[in-house]
């Protein structure tokens, strides 16, 4: 784990909360009003060449005019999931560049912007996998690697998700995380969380249990310590952190980039501007 002691997520909260659901199938619009009454944020992963150019009675696949109807609205984002859904680890690197920056191009082209996500389809994730992402310009991607606690990723391109919804043990974390800090109890140096929930919206449907994500989001949802993020602002912020330039005697710290970034340094809190430099107190 990459030790990150001084960083506080925005409003110098110790905690954050990111969703991550794949394949855009039609219920993700039931999913997404869920989450967009308890204000939970979600990065949809969209295989854009899956998206249908029409309406059909037996499709459980969104149509392109649905897709950008339900992801345009500010209250999440999409990243790339392969434009056909290839096993990247599997696939010949030039047939795999082609279907990430073909997935690039449309996501981008239907919401604007600049994409710079990614959760890898089927899983499929090798050396040769991270590396067609990084040349296709991705700066984050989920797997489906299961943490089981709260750890930032060290590696990006290789983001550990906290679990999946169906994980028995998914309300015992919700709650365990839930928890606000004792302020008095812990040390300037307690290290920040981030509760990571992946999985398909489909699956509710298939299983007939929506009321998985309801209890889930009423376990976790309002709470004044937590951070309700997509995985693009989690990703940007922390990078922010991780690039404060701090003197040699650690009583200056500059922000080099356009993010503003708060931290907790010996008992203070310090708030950095973006592009600024601020002087810590002995």
């Amino acid at each position: 784990m990459k030790l990150r002691p001084f960083l506080r997520f925005p409003g110098f909260r110790f905690k954050a909360l990111t969703l991550s659901y794949d394949d855009c199938f039609v219920y993700d619009i039931r999913l997404k009003k869920i989450l967009d009454a308890y204000n939970v944020k979600c990065t949809f992963n969209v295989p854009t060449d899956w998206l249908l150019d029409r309406d059909d009675p037996k499709r459980k696949l969104m149509t392109k005019q649905e897709a950008l109807d339900l992801y345009s609205d500010g209250k999440c984002e999409v990243a790339c999931h392969g434009s056909r859904h290839l096993p990247l680890a599997e696939m010949p690197f030039e047939m795999g560049t082609r279907d990430i920056i073909s997935n690039r191009l449309t996501l981008e082209k239907m919401f604007g912007g600049v994409v710079k996500g990614c959760a890898y389809a089927r899983g499929s994730v090798n050396e040769r996998a991270v590396e067609i992402l990084r040349c296709c310009g991705i700066e984050y991607a989920r797997t489906i690697d299961n943490t089981g606690n709260f750890d930032l990723p060290e590696d990006w391109l290789r983001w550990d998700p906290t679990c999946h919804h169906d994980d028995p043990r998914l309300m015992e974390l919700a709650e365990e995380f839930a928890k606000p800090y004792n302020t008095k109890q812990y040390v300037w140096n307690k290290h920040p969380e981030l509760f990571y929930l992946w999985g398909h919206s489909y699956e509710f449907n298939d299983e007939n249990n929506w009321e998985v994500m309801e209890n889930f989001c009423k376990a976790v949802s309002g709470r004044d310590h937590i951070w309700y993020a997509t995985n693009g602002e989690i990703a940007t912020y922390v990078k922010a952190y991780d690039a404060l330039r701090f003197s040699a005697d650690g009583n200056t710290v500059q922000n080099p980039t356009c993010t503003d970034v708060c931290i907790s340094c010996f008992e203070n809190d310090y708030f950095i501007p973006a592009g600024k430099t601020v002087v810590l107190k002995g």
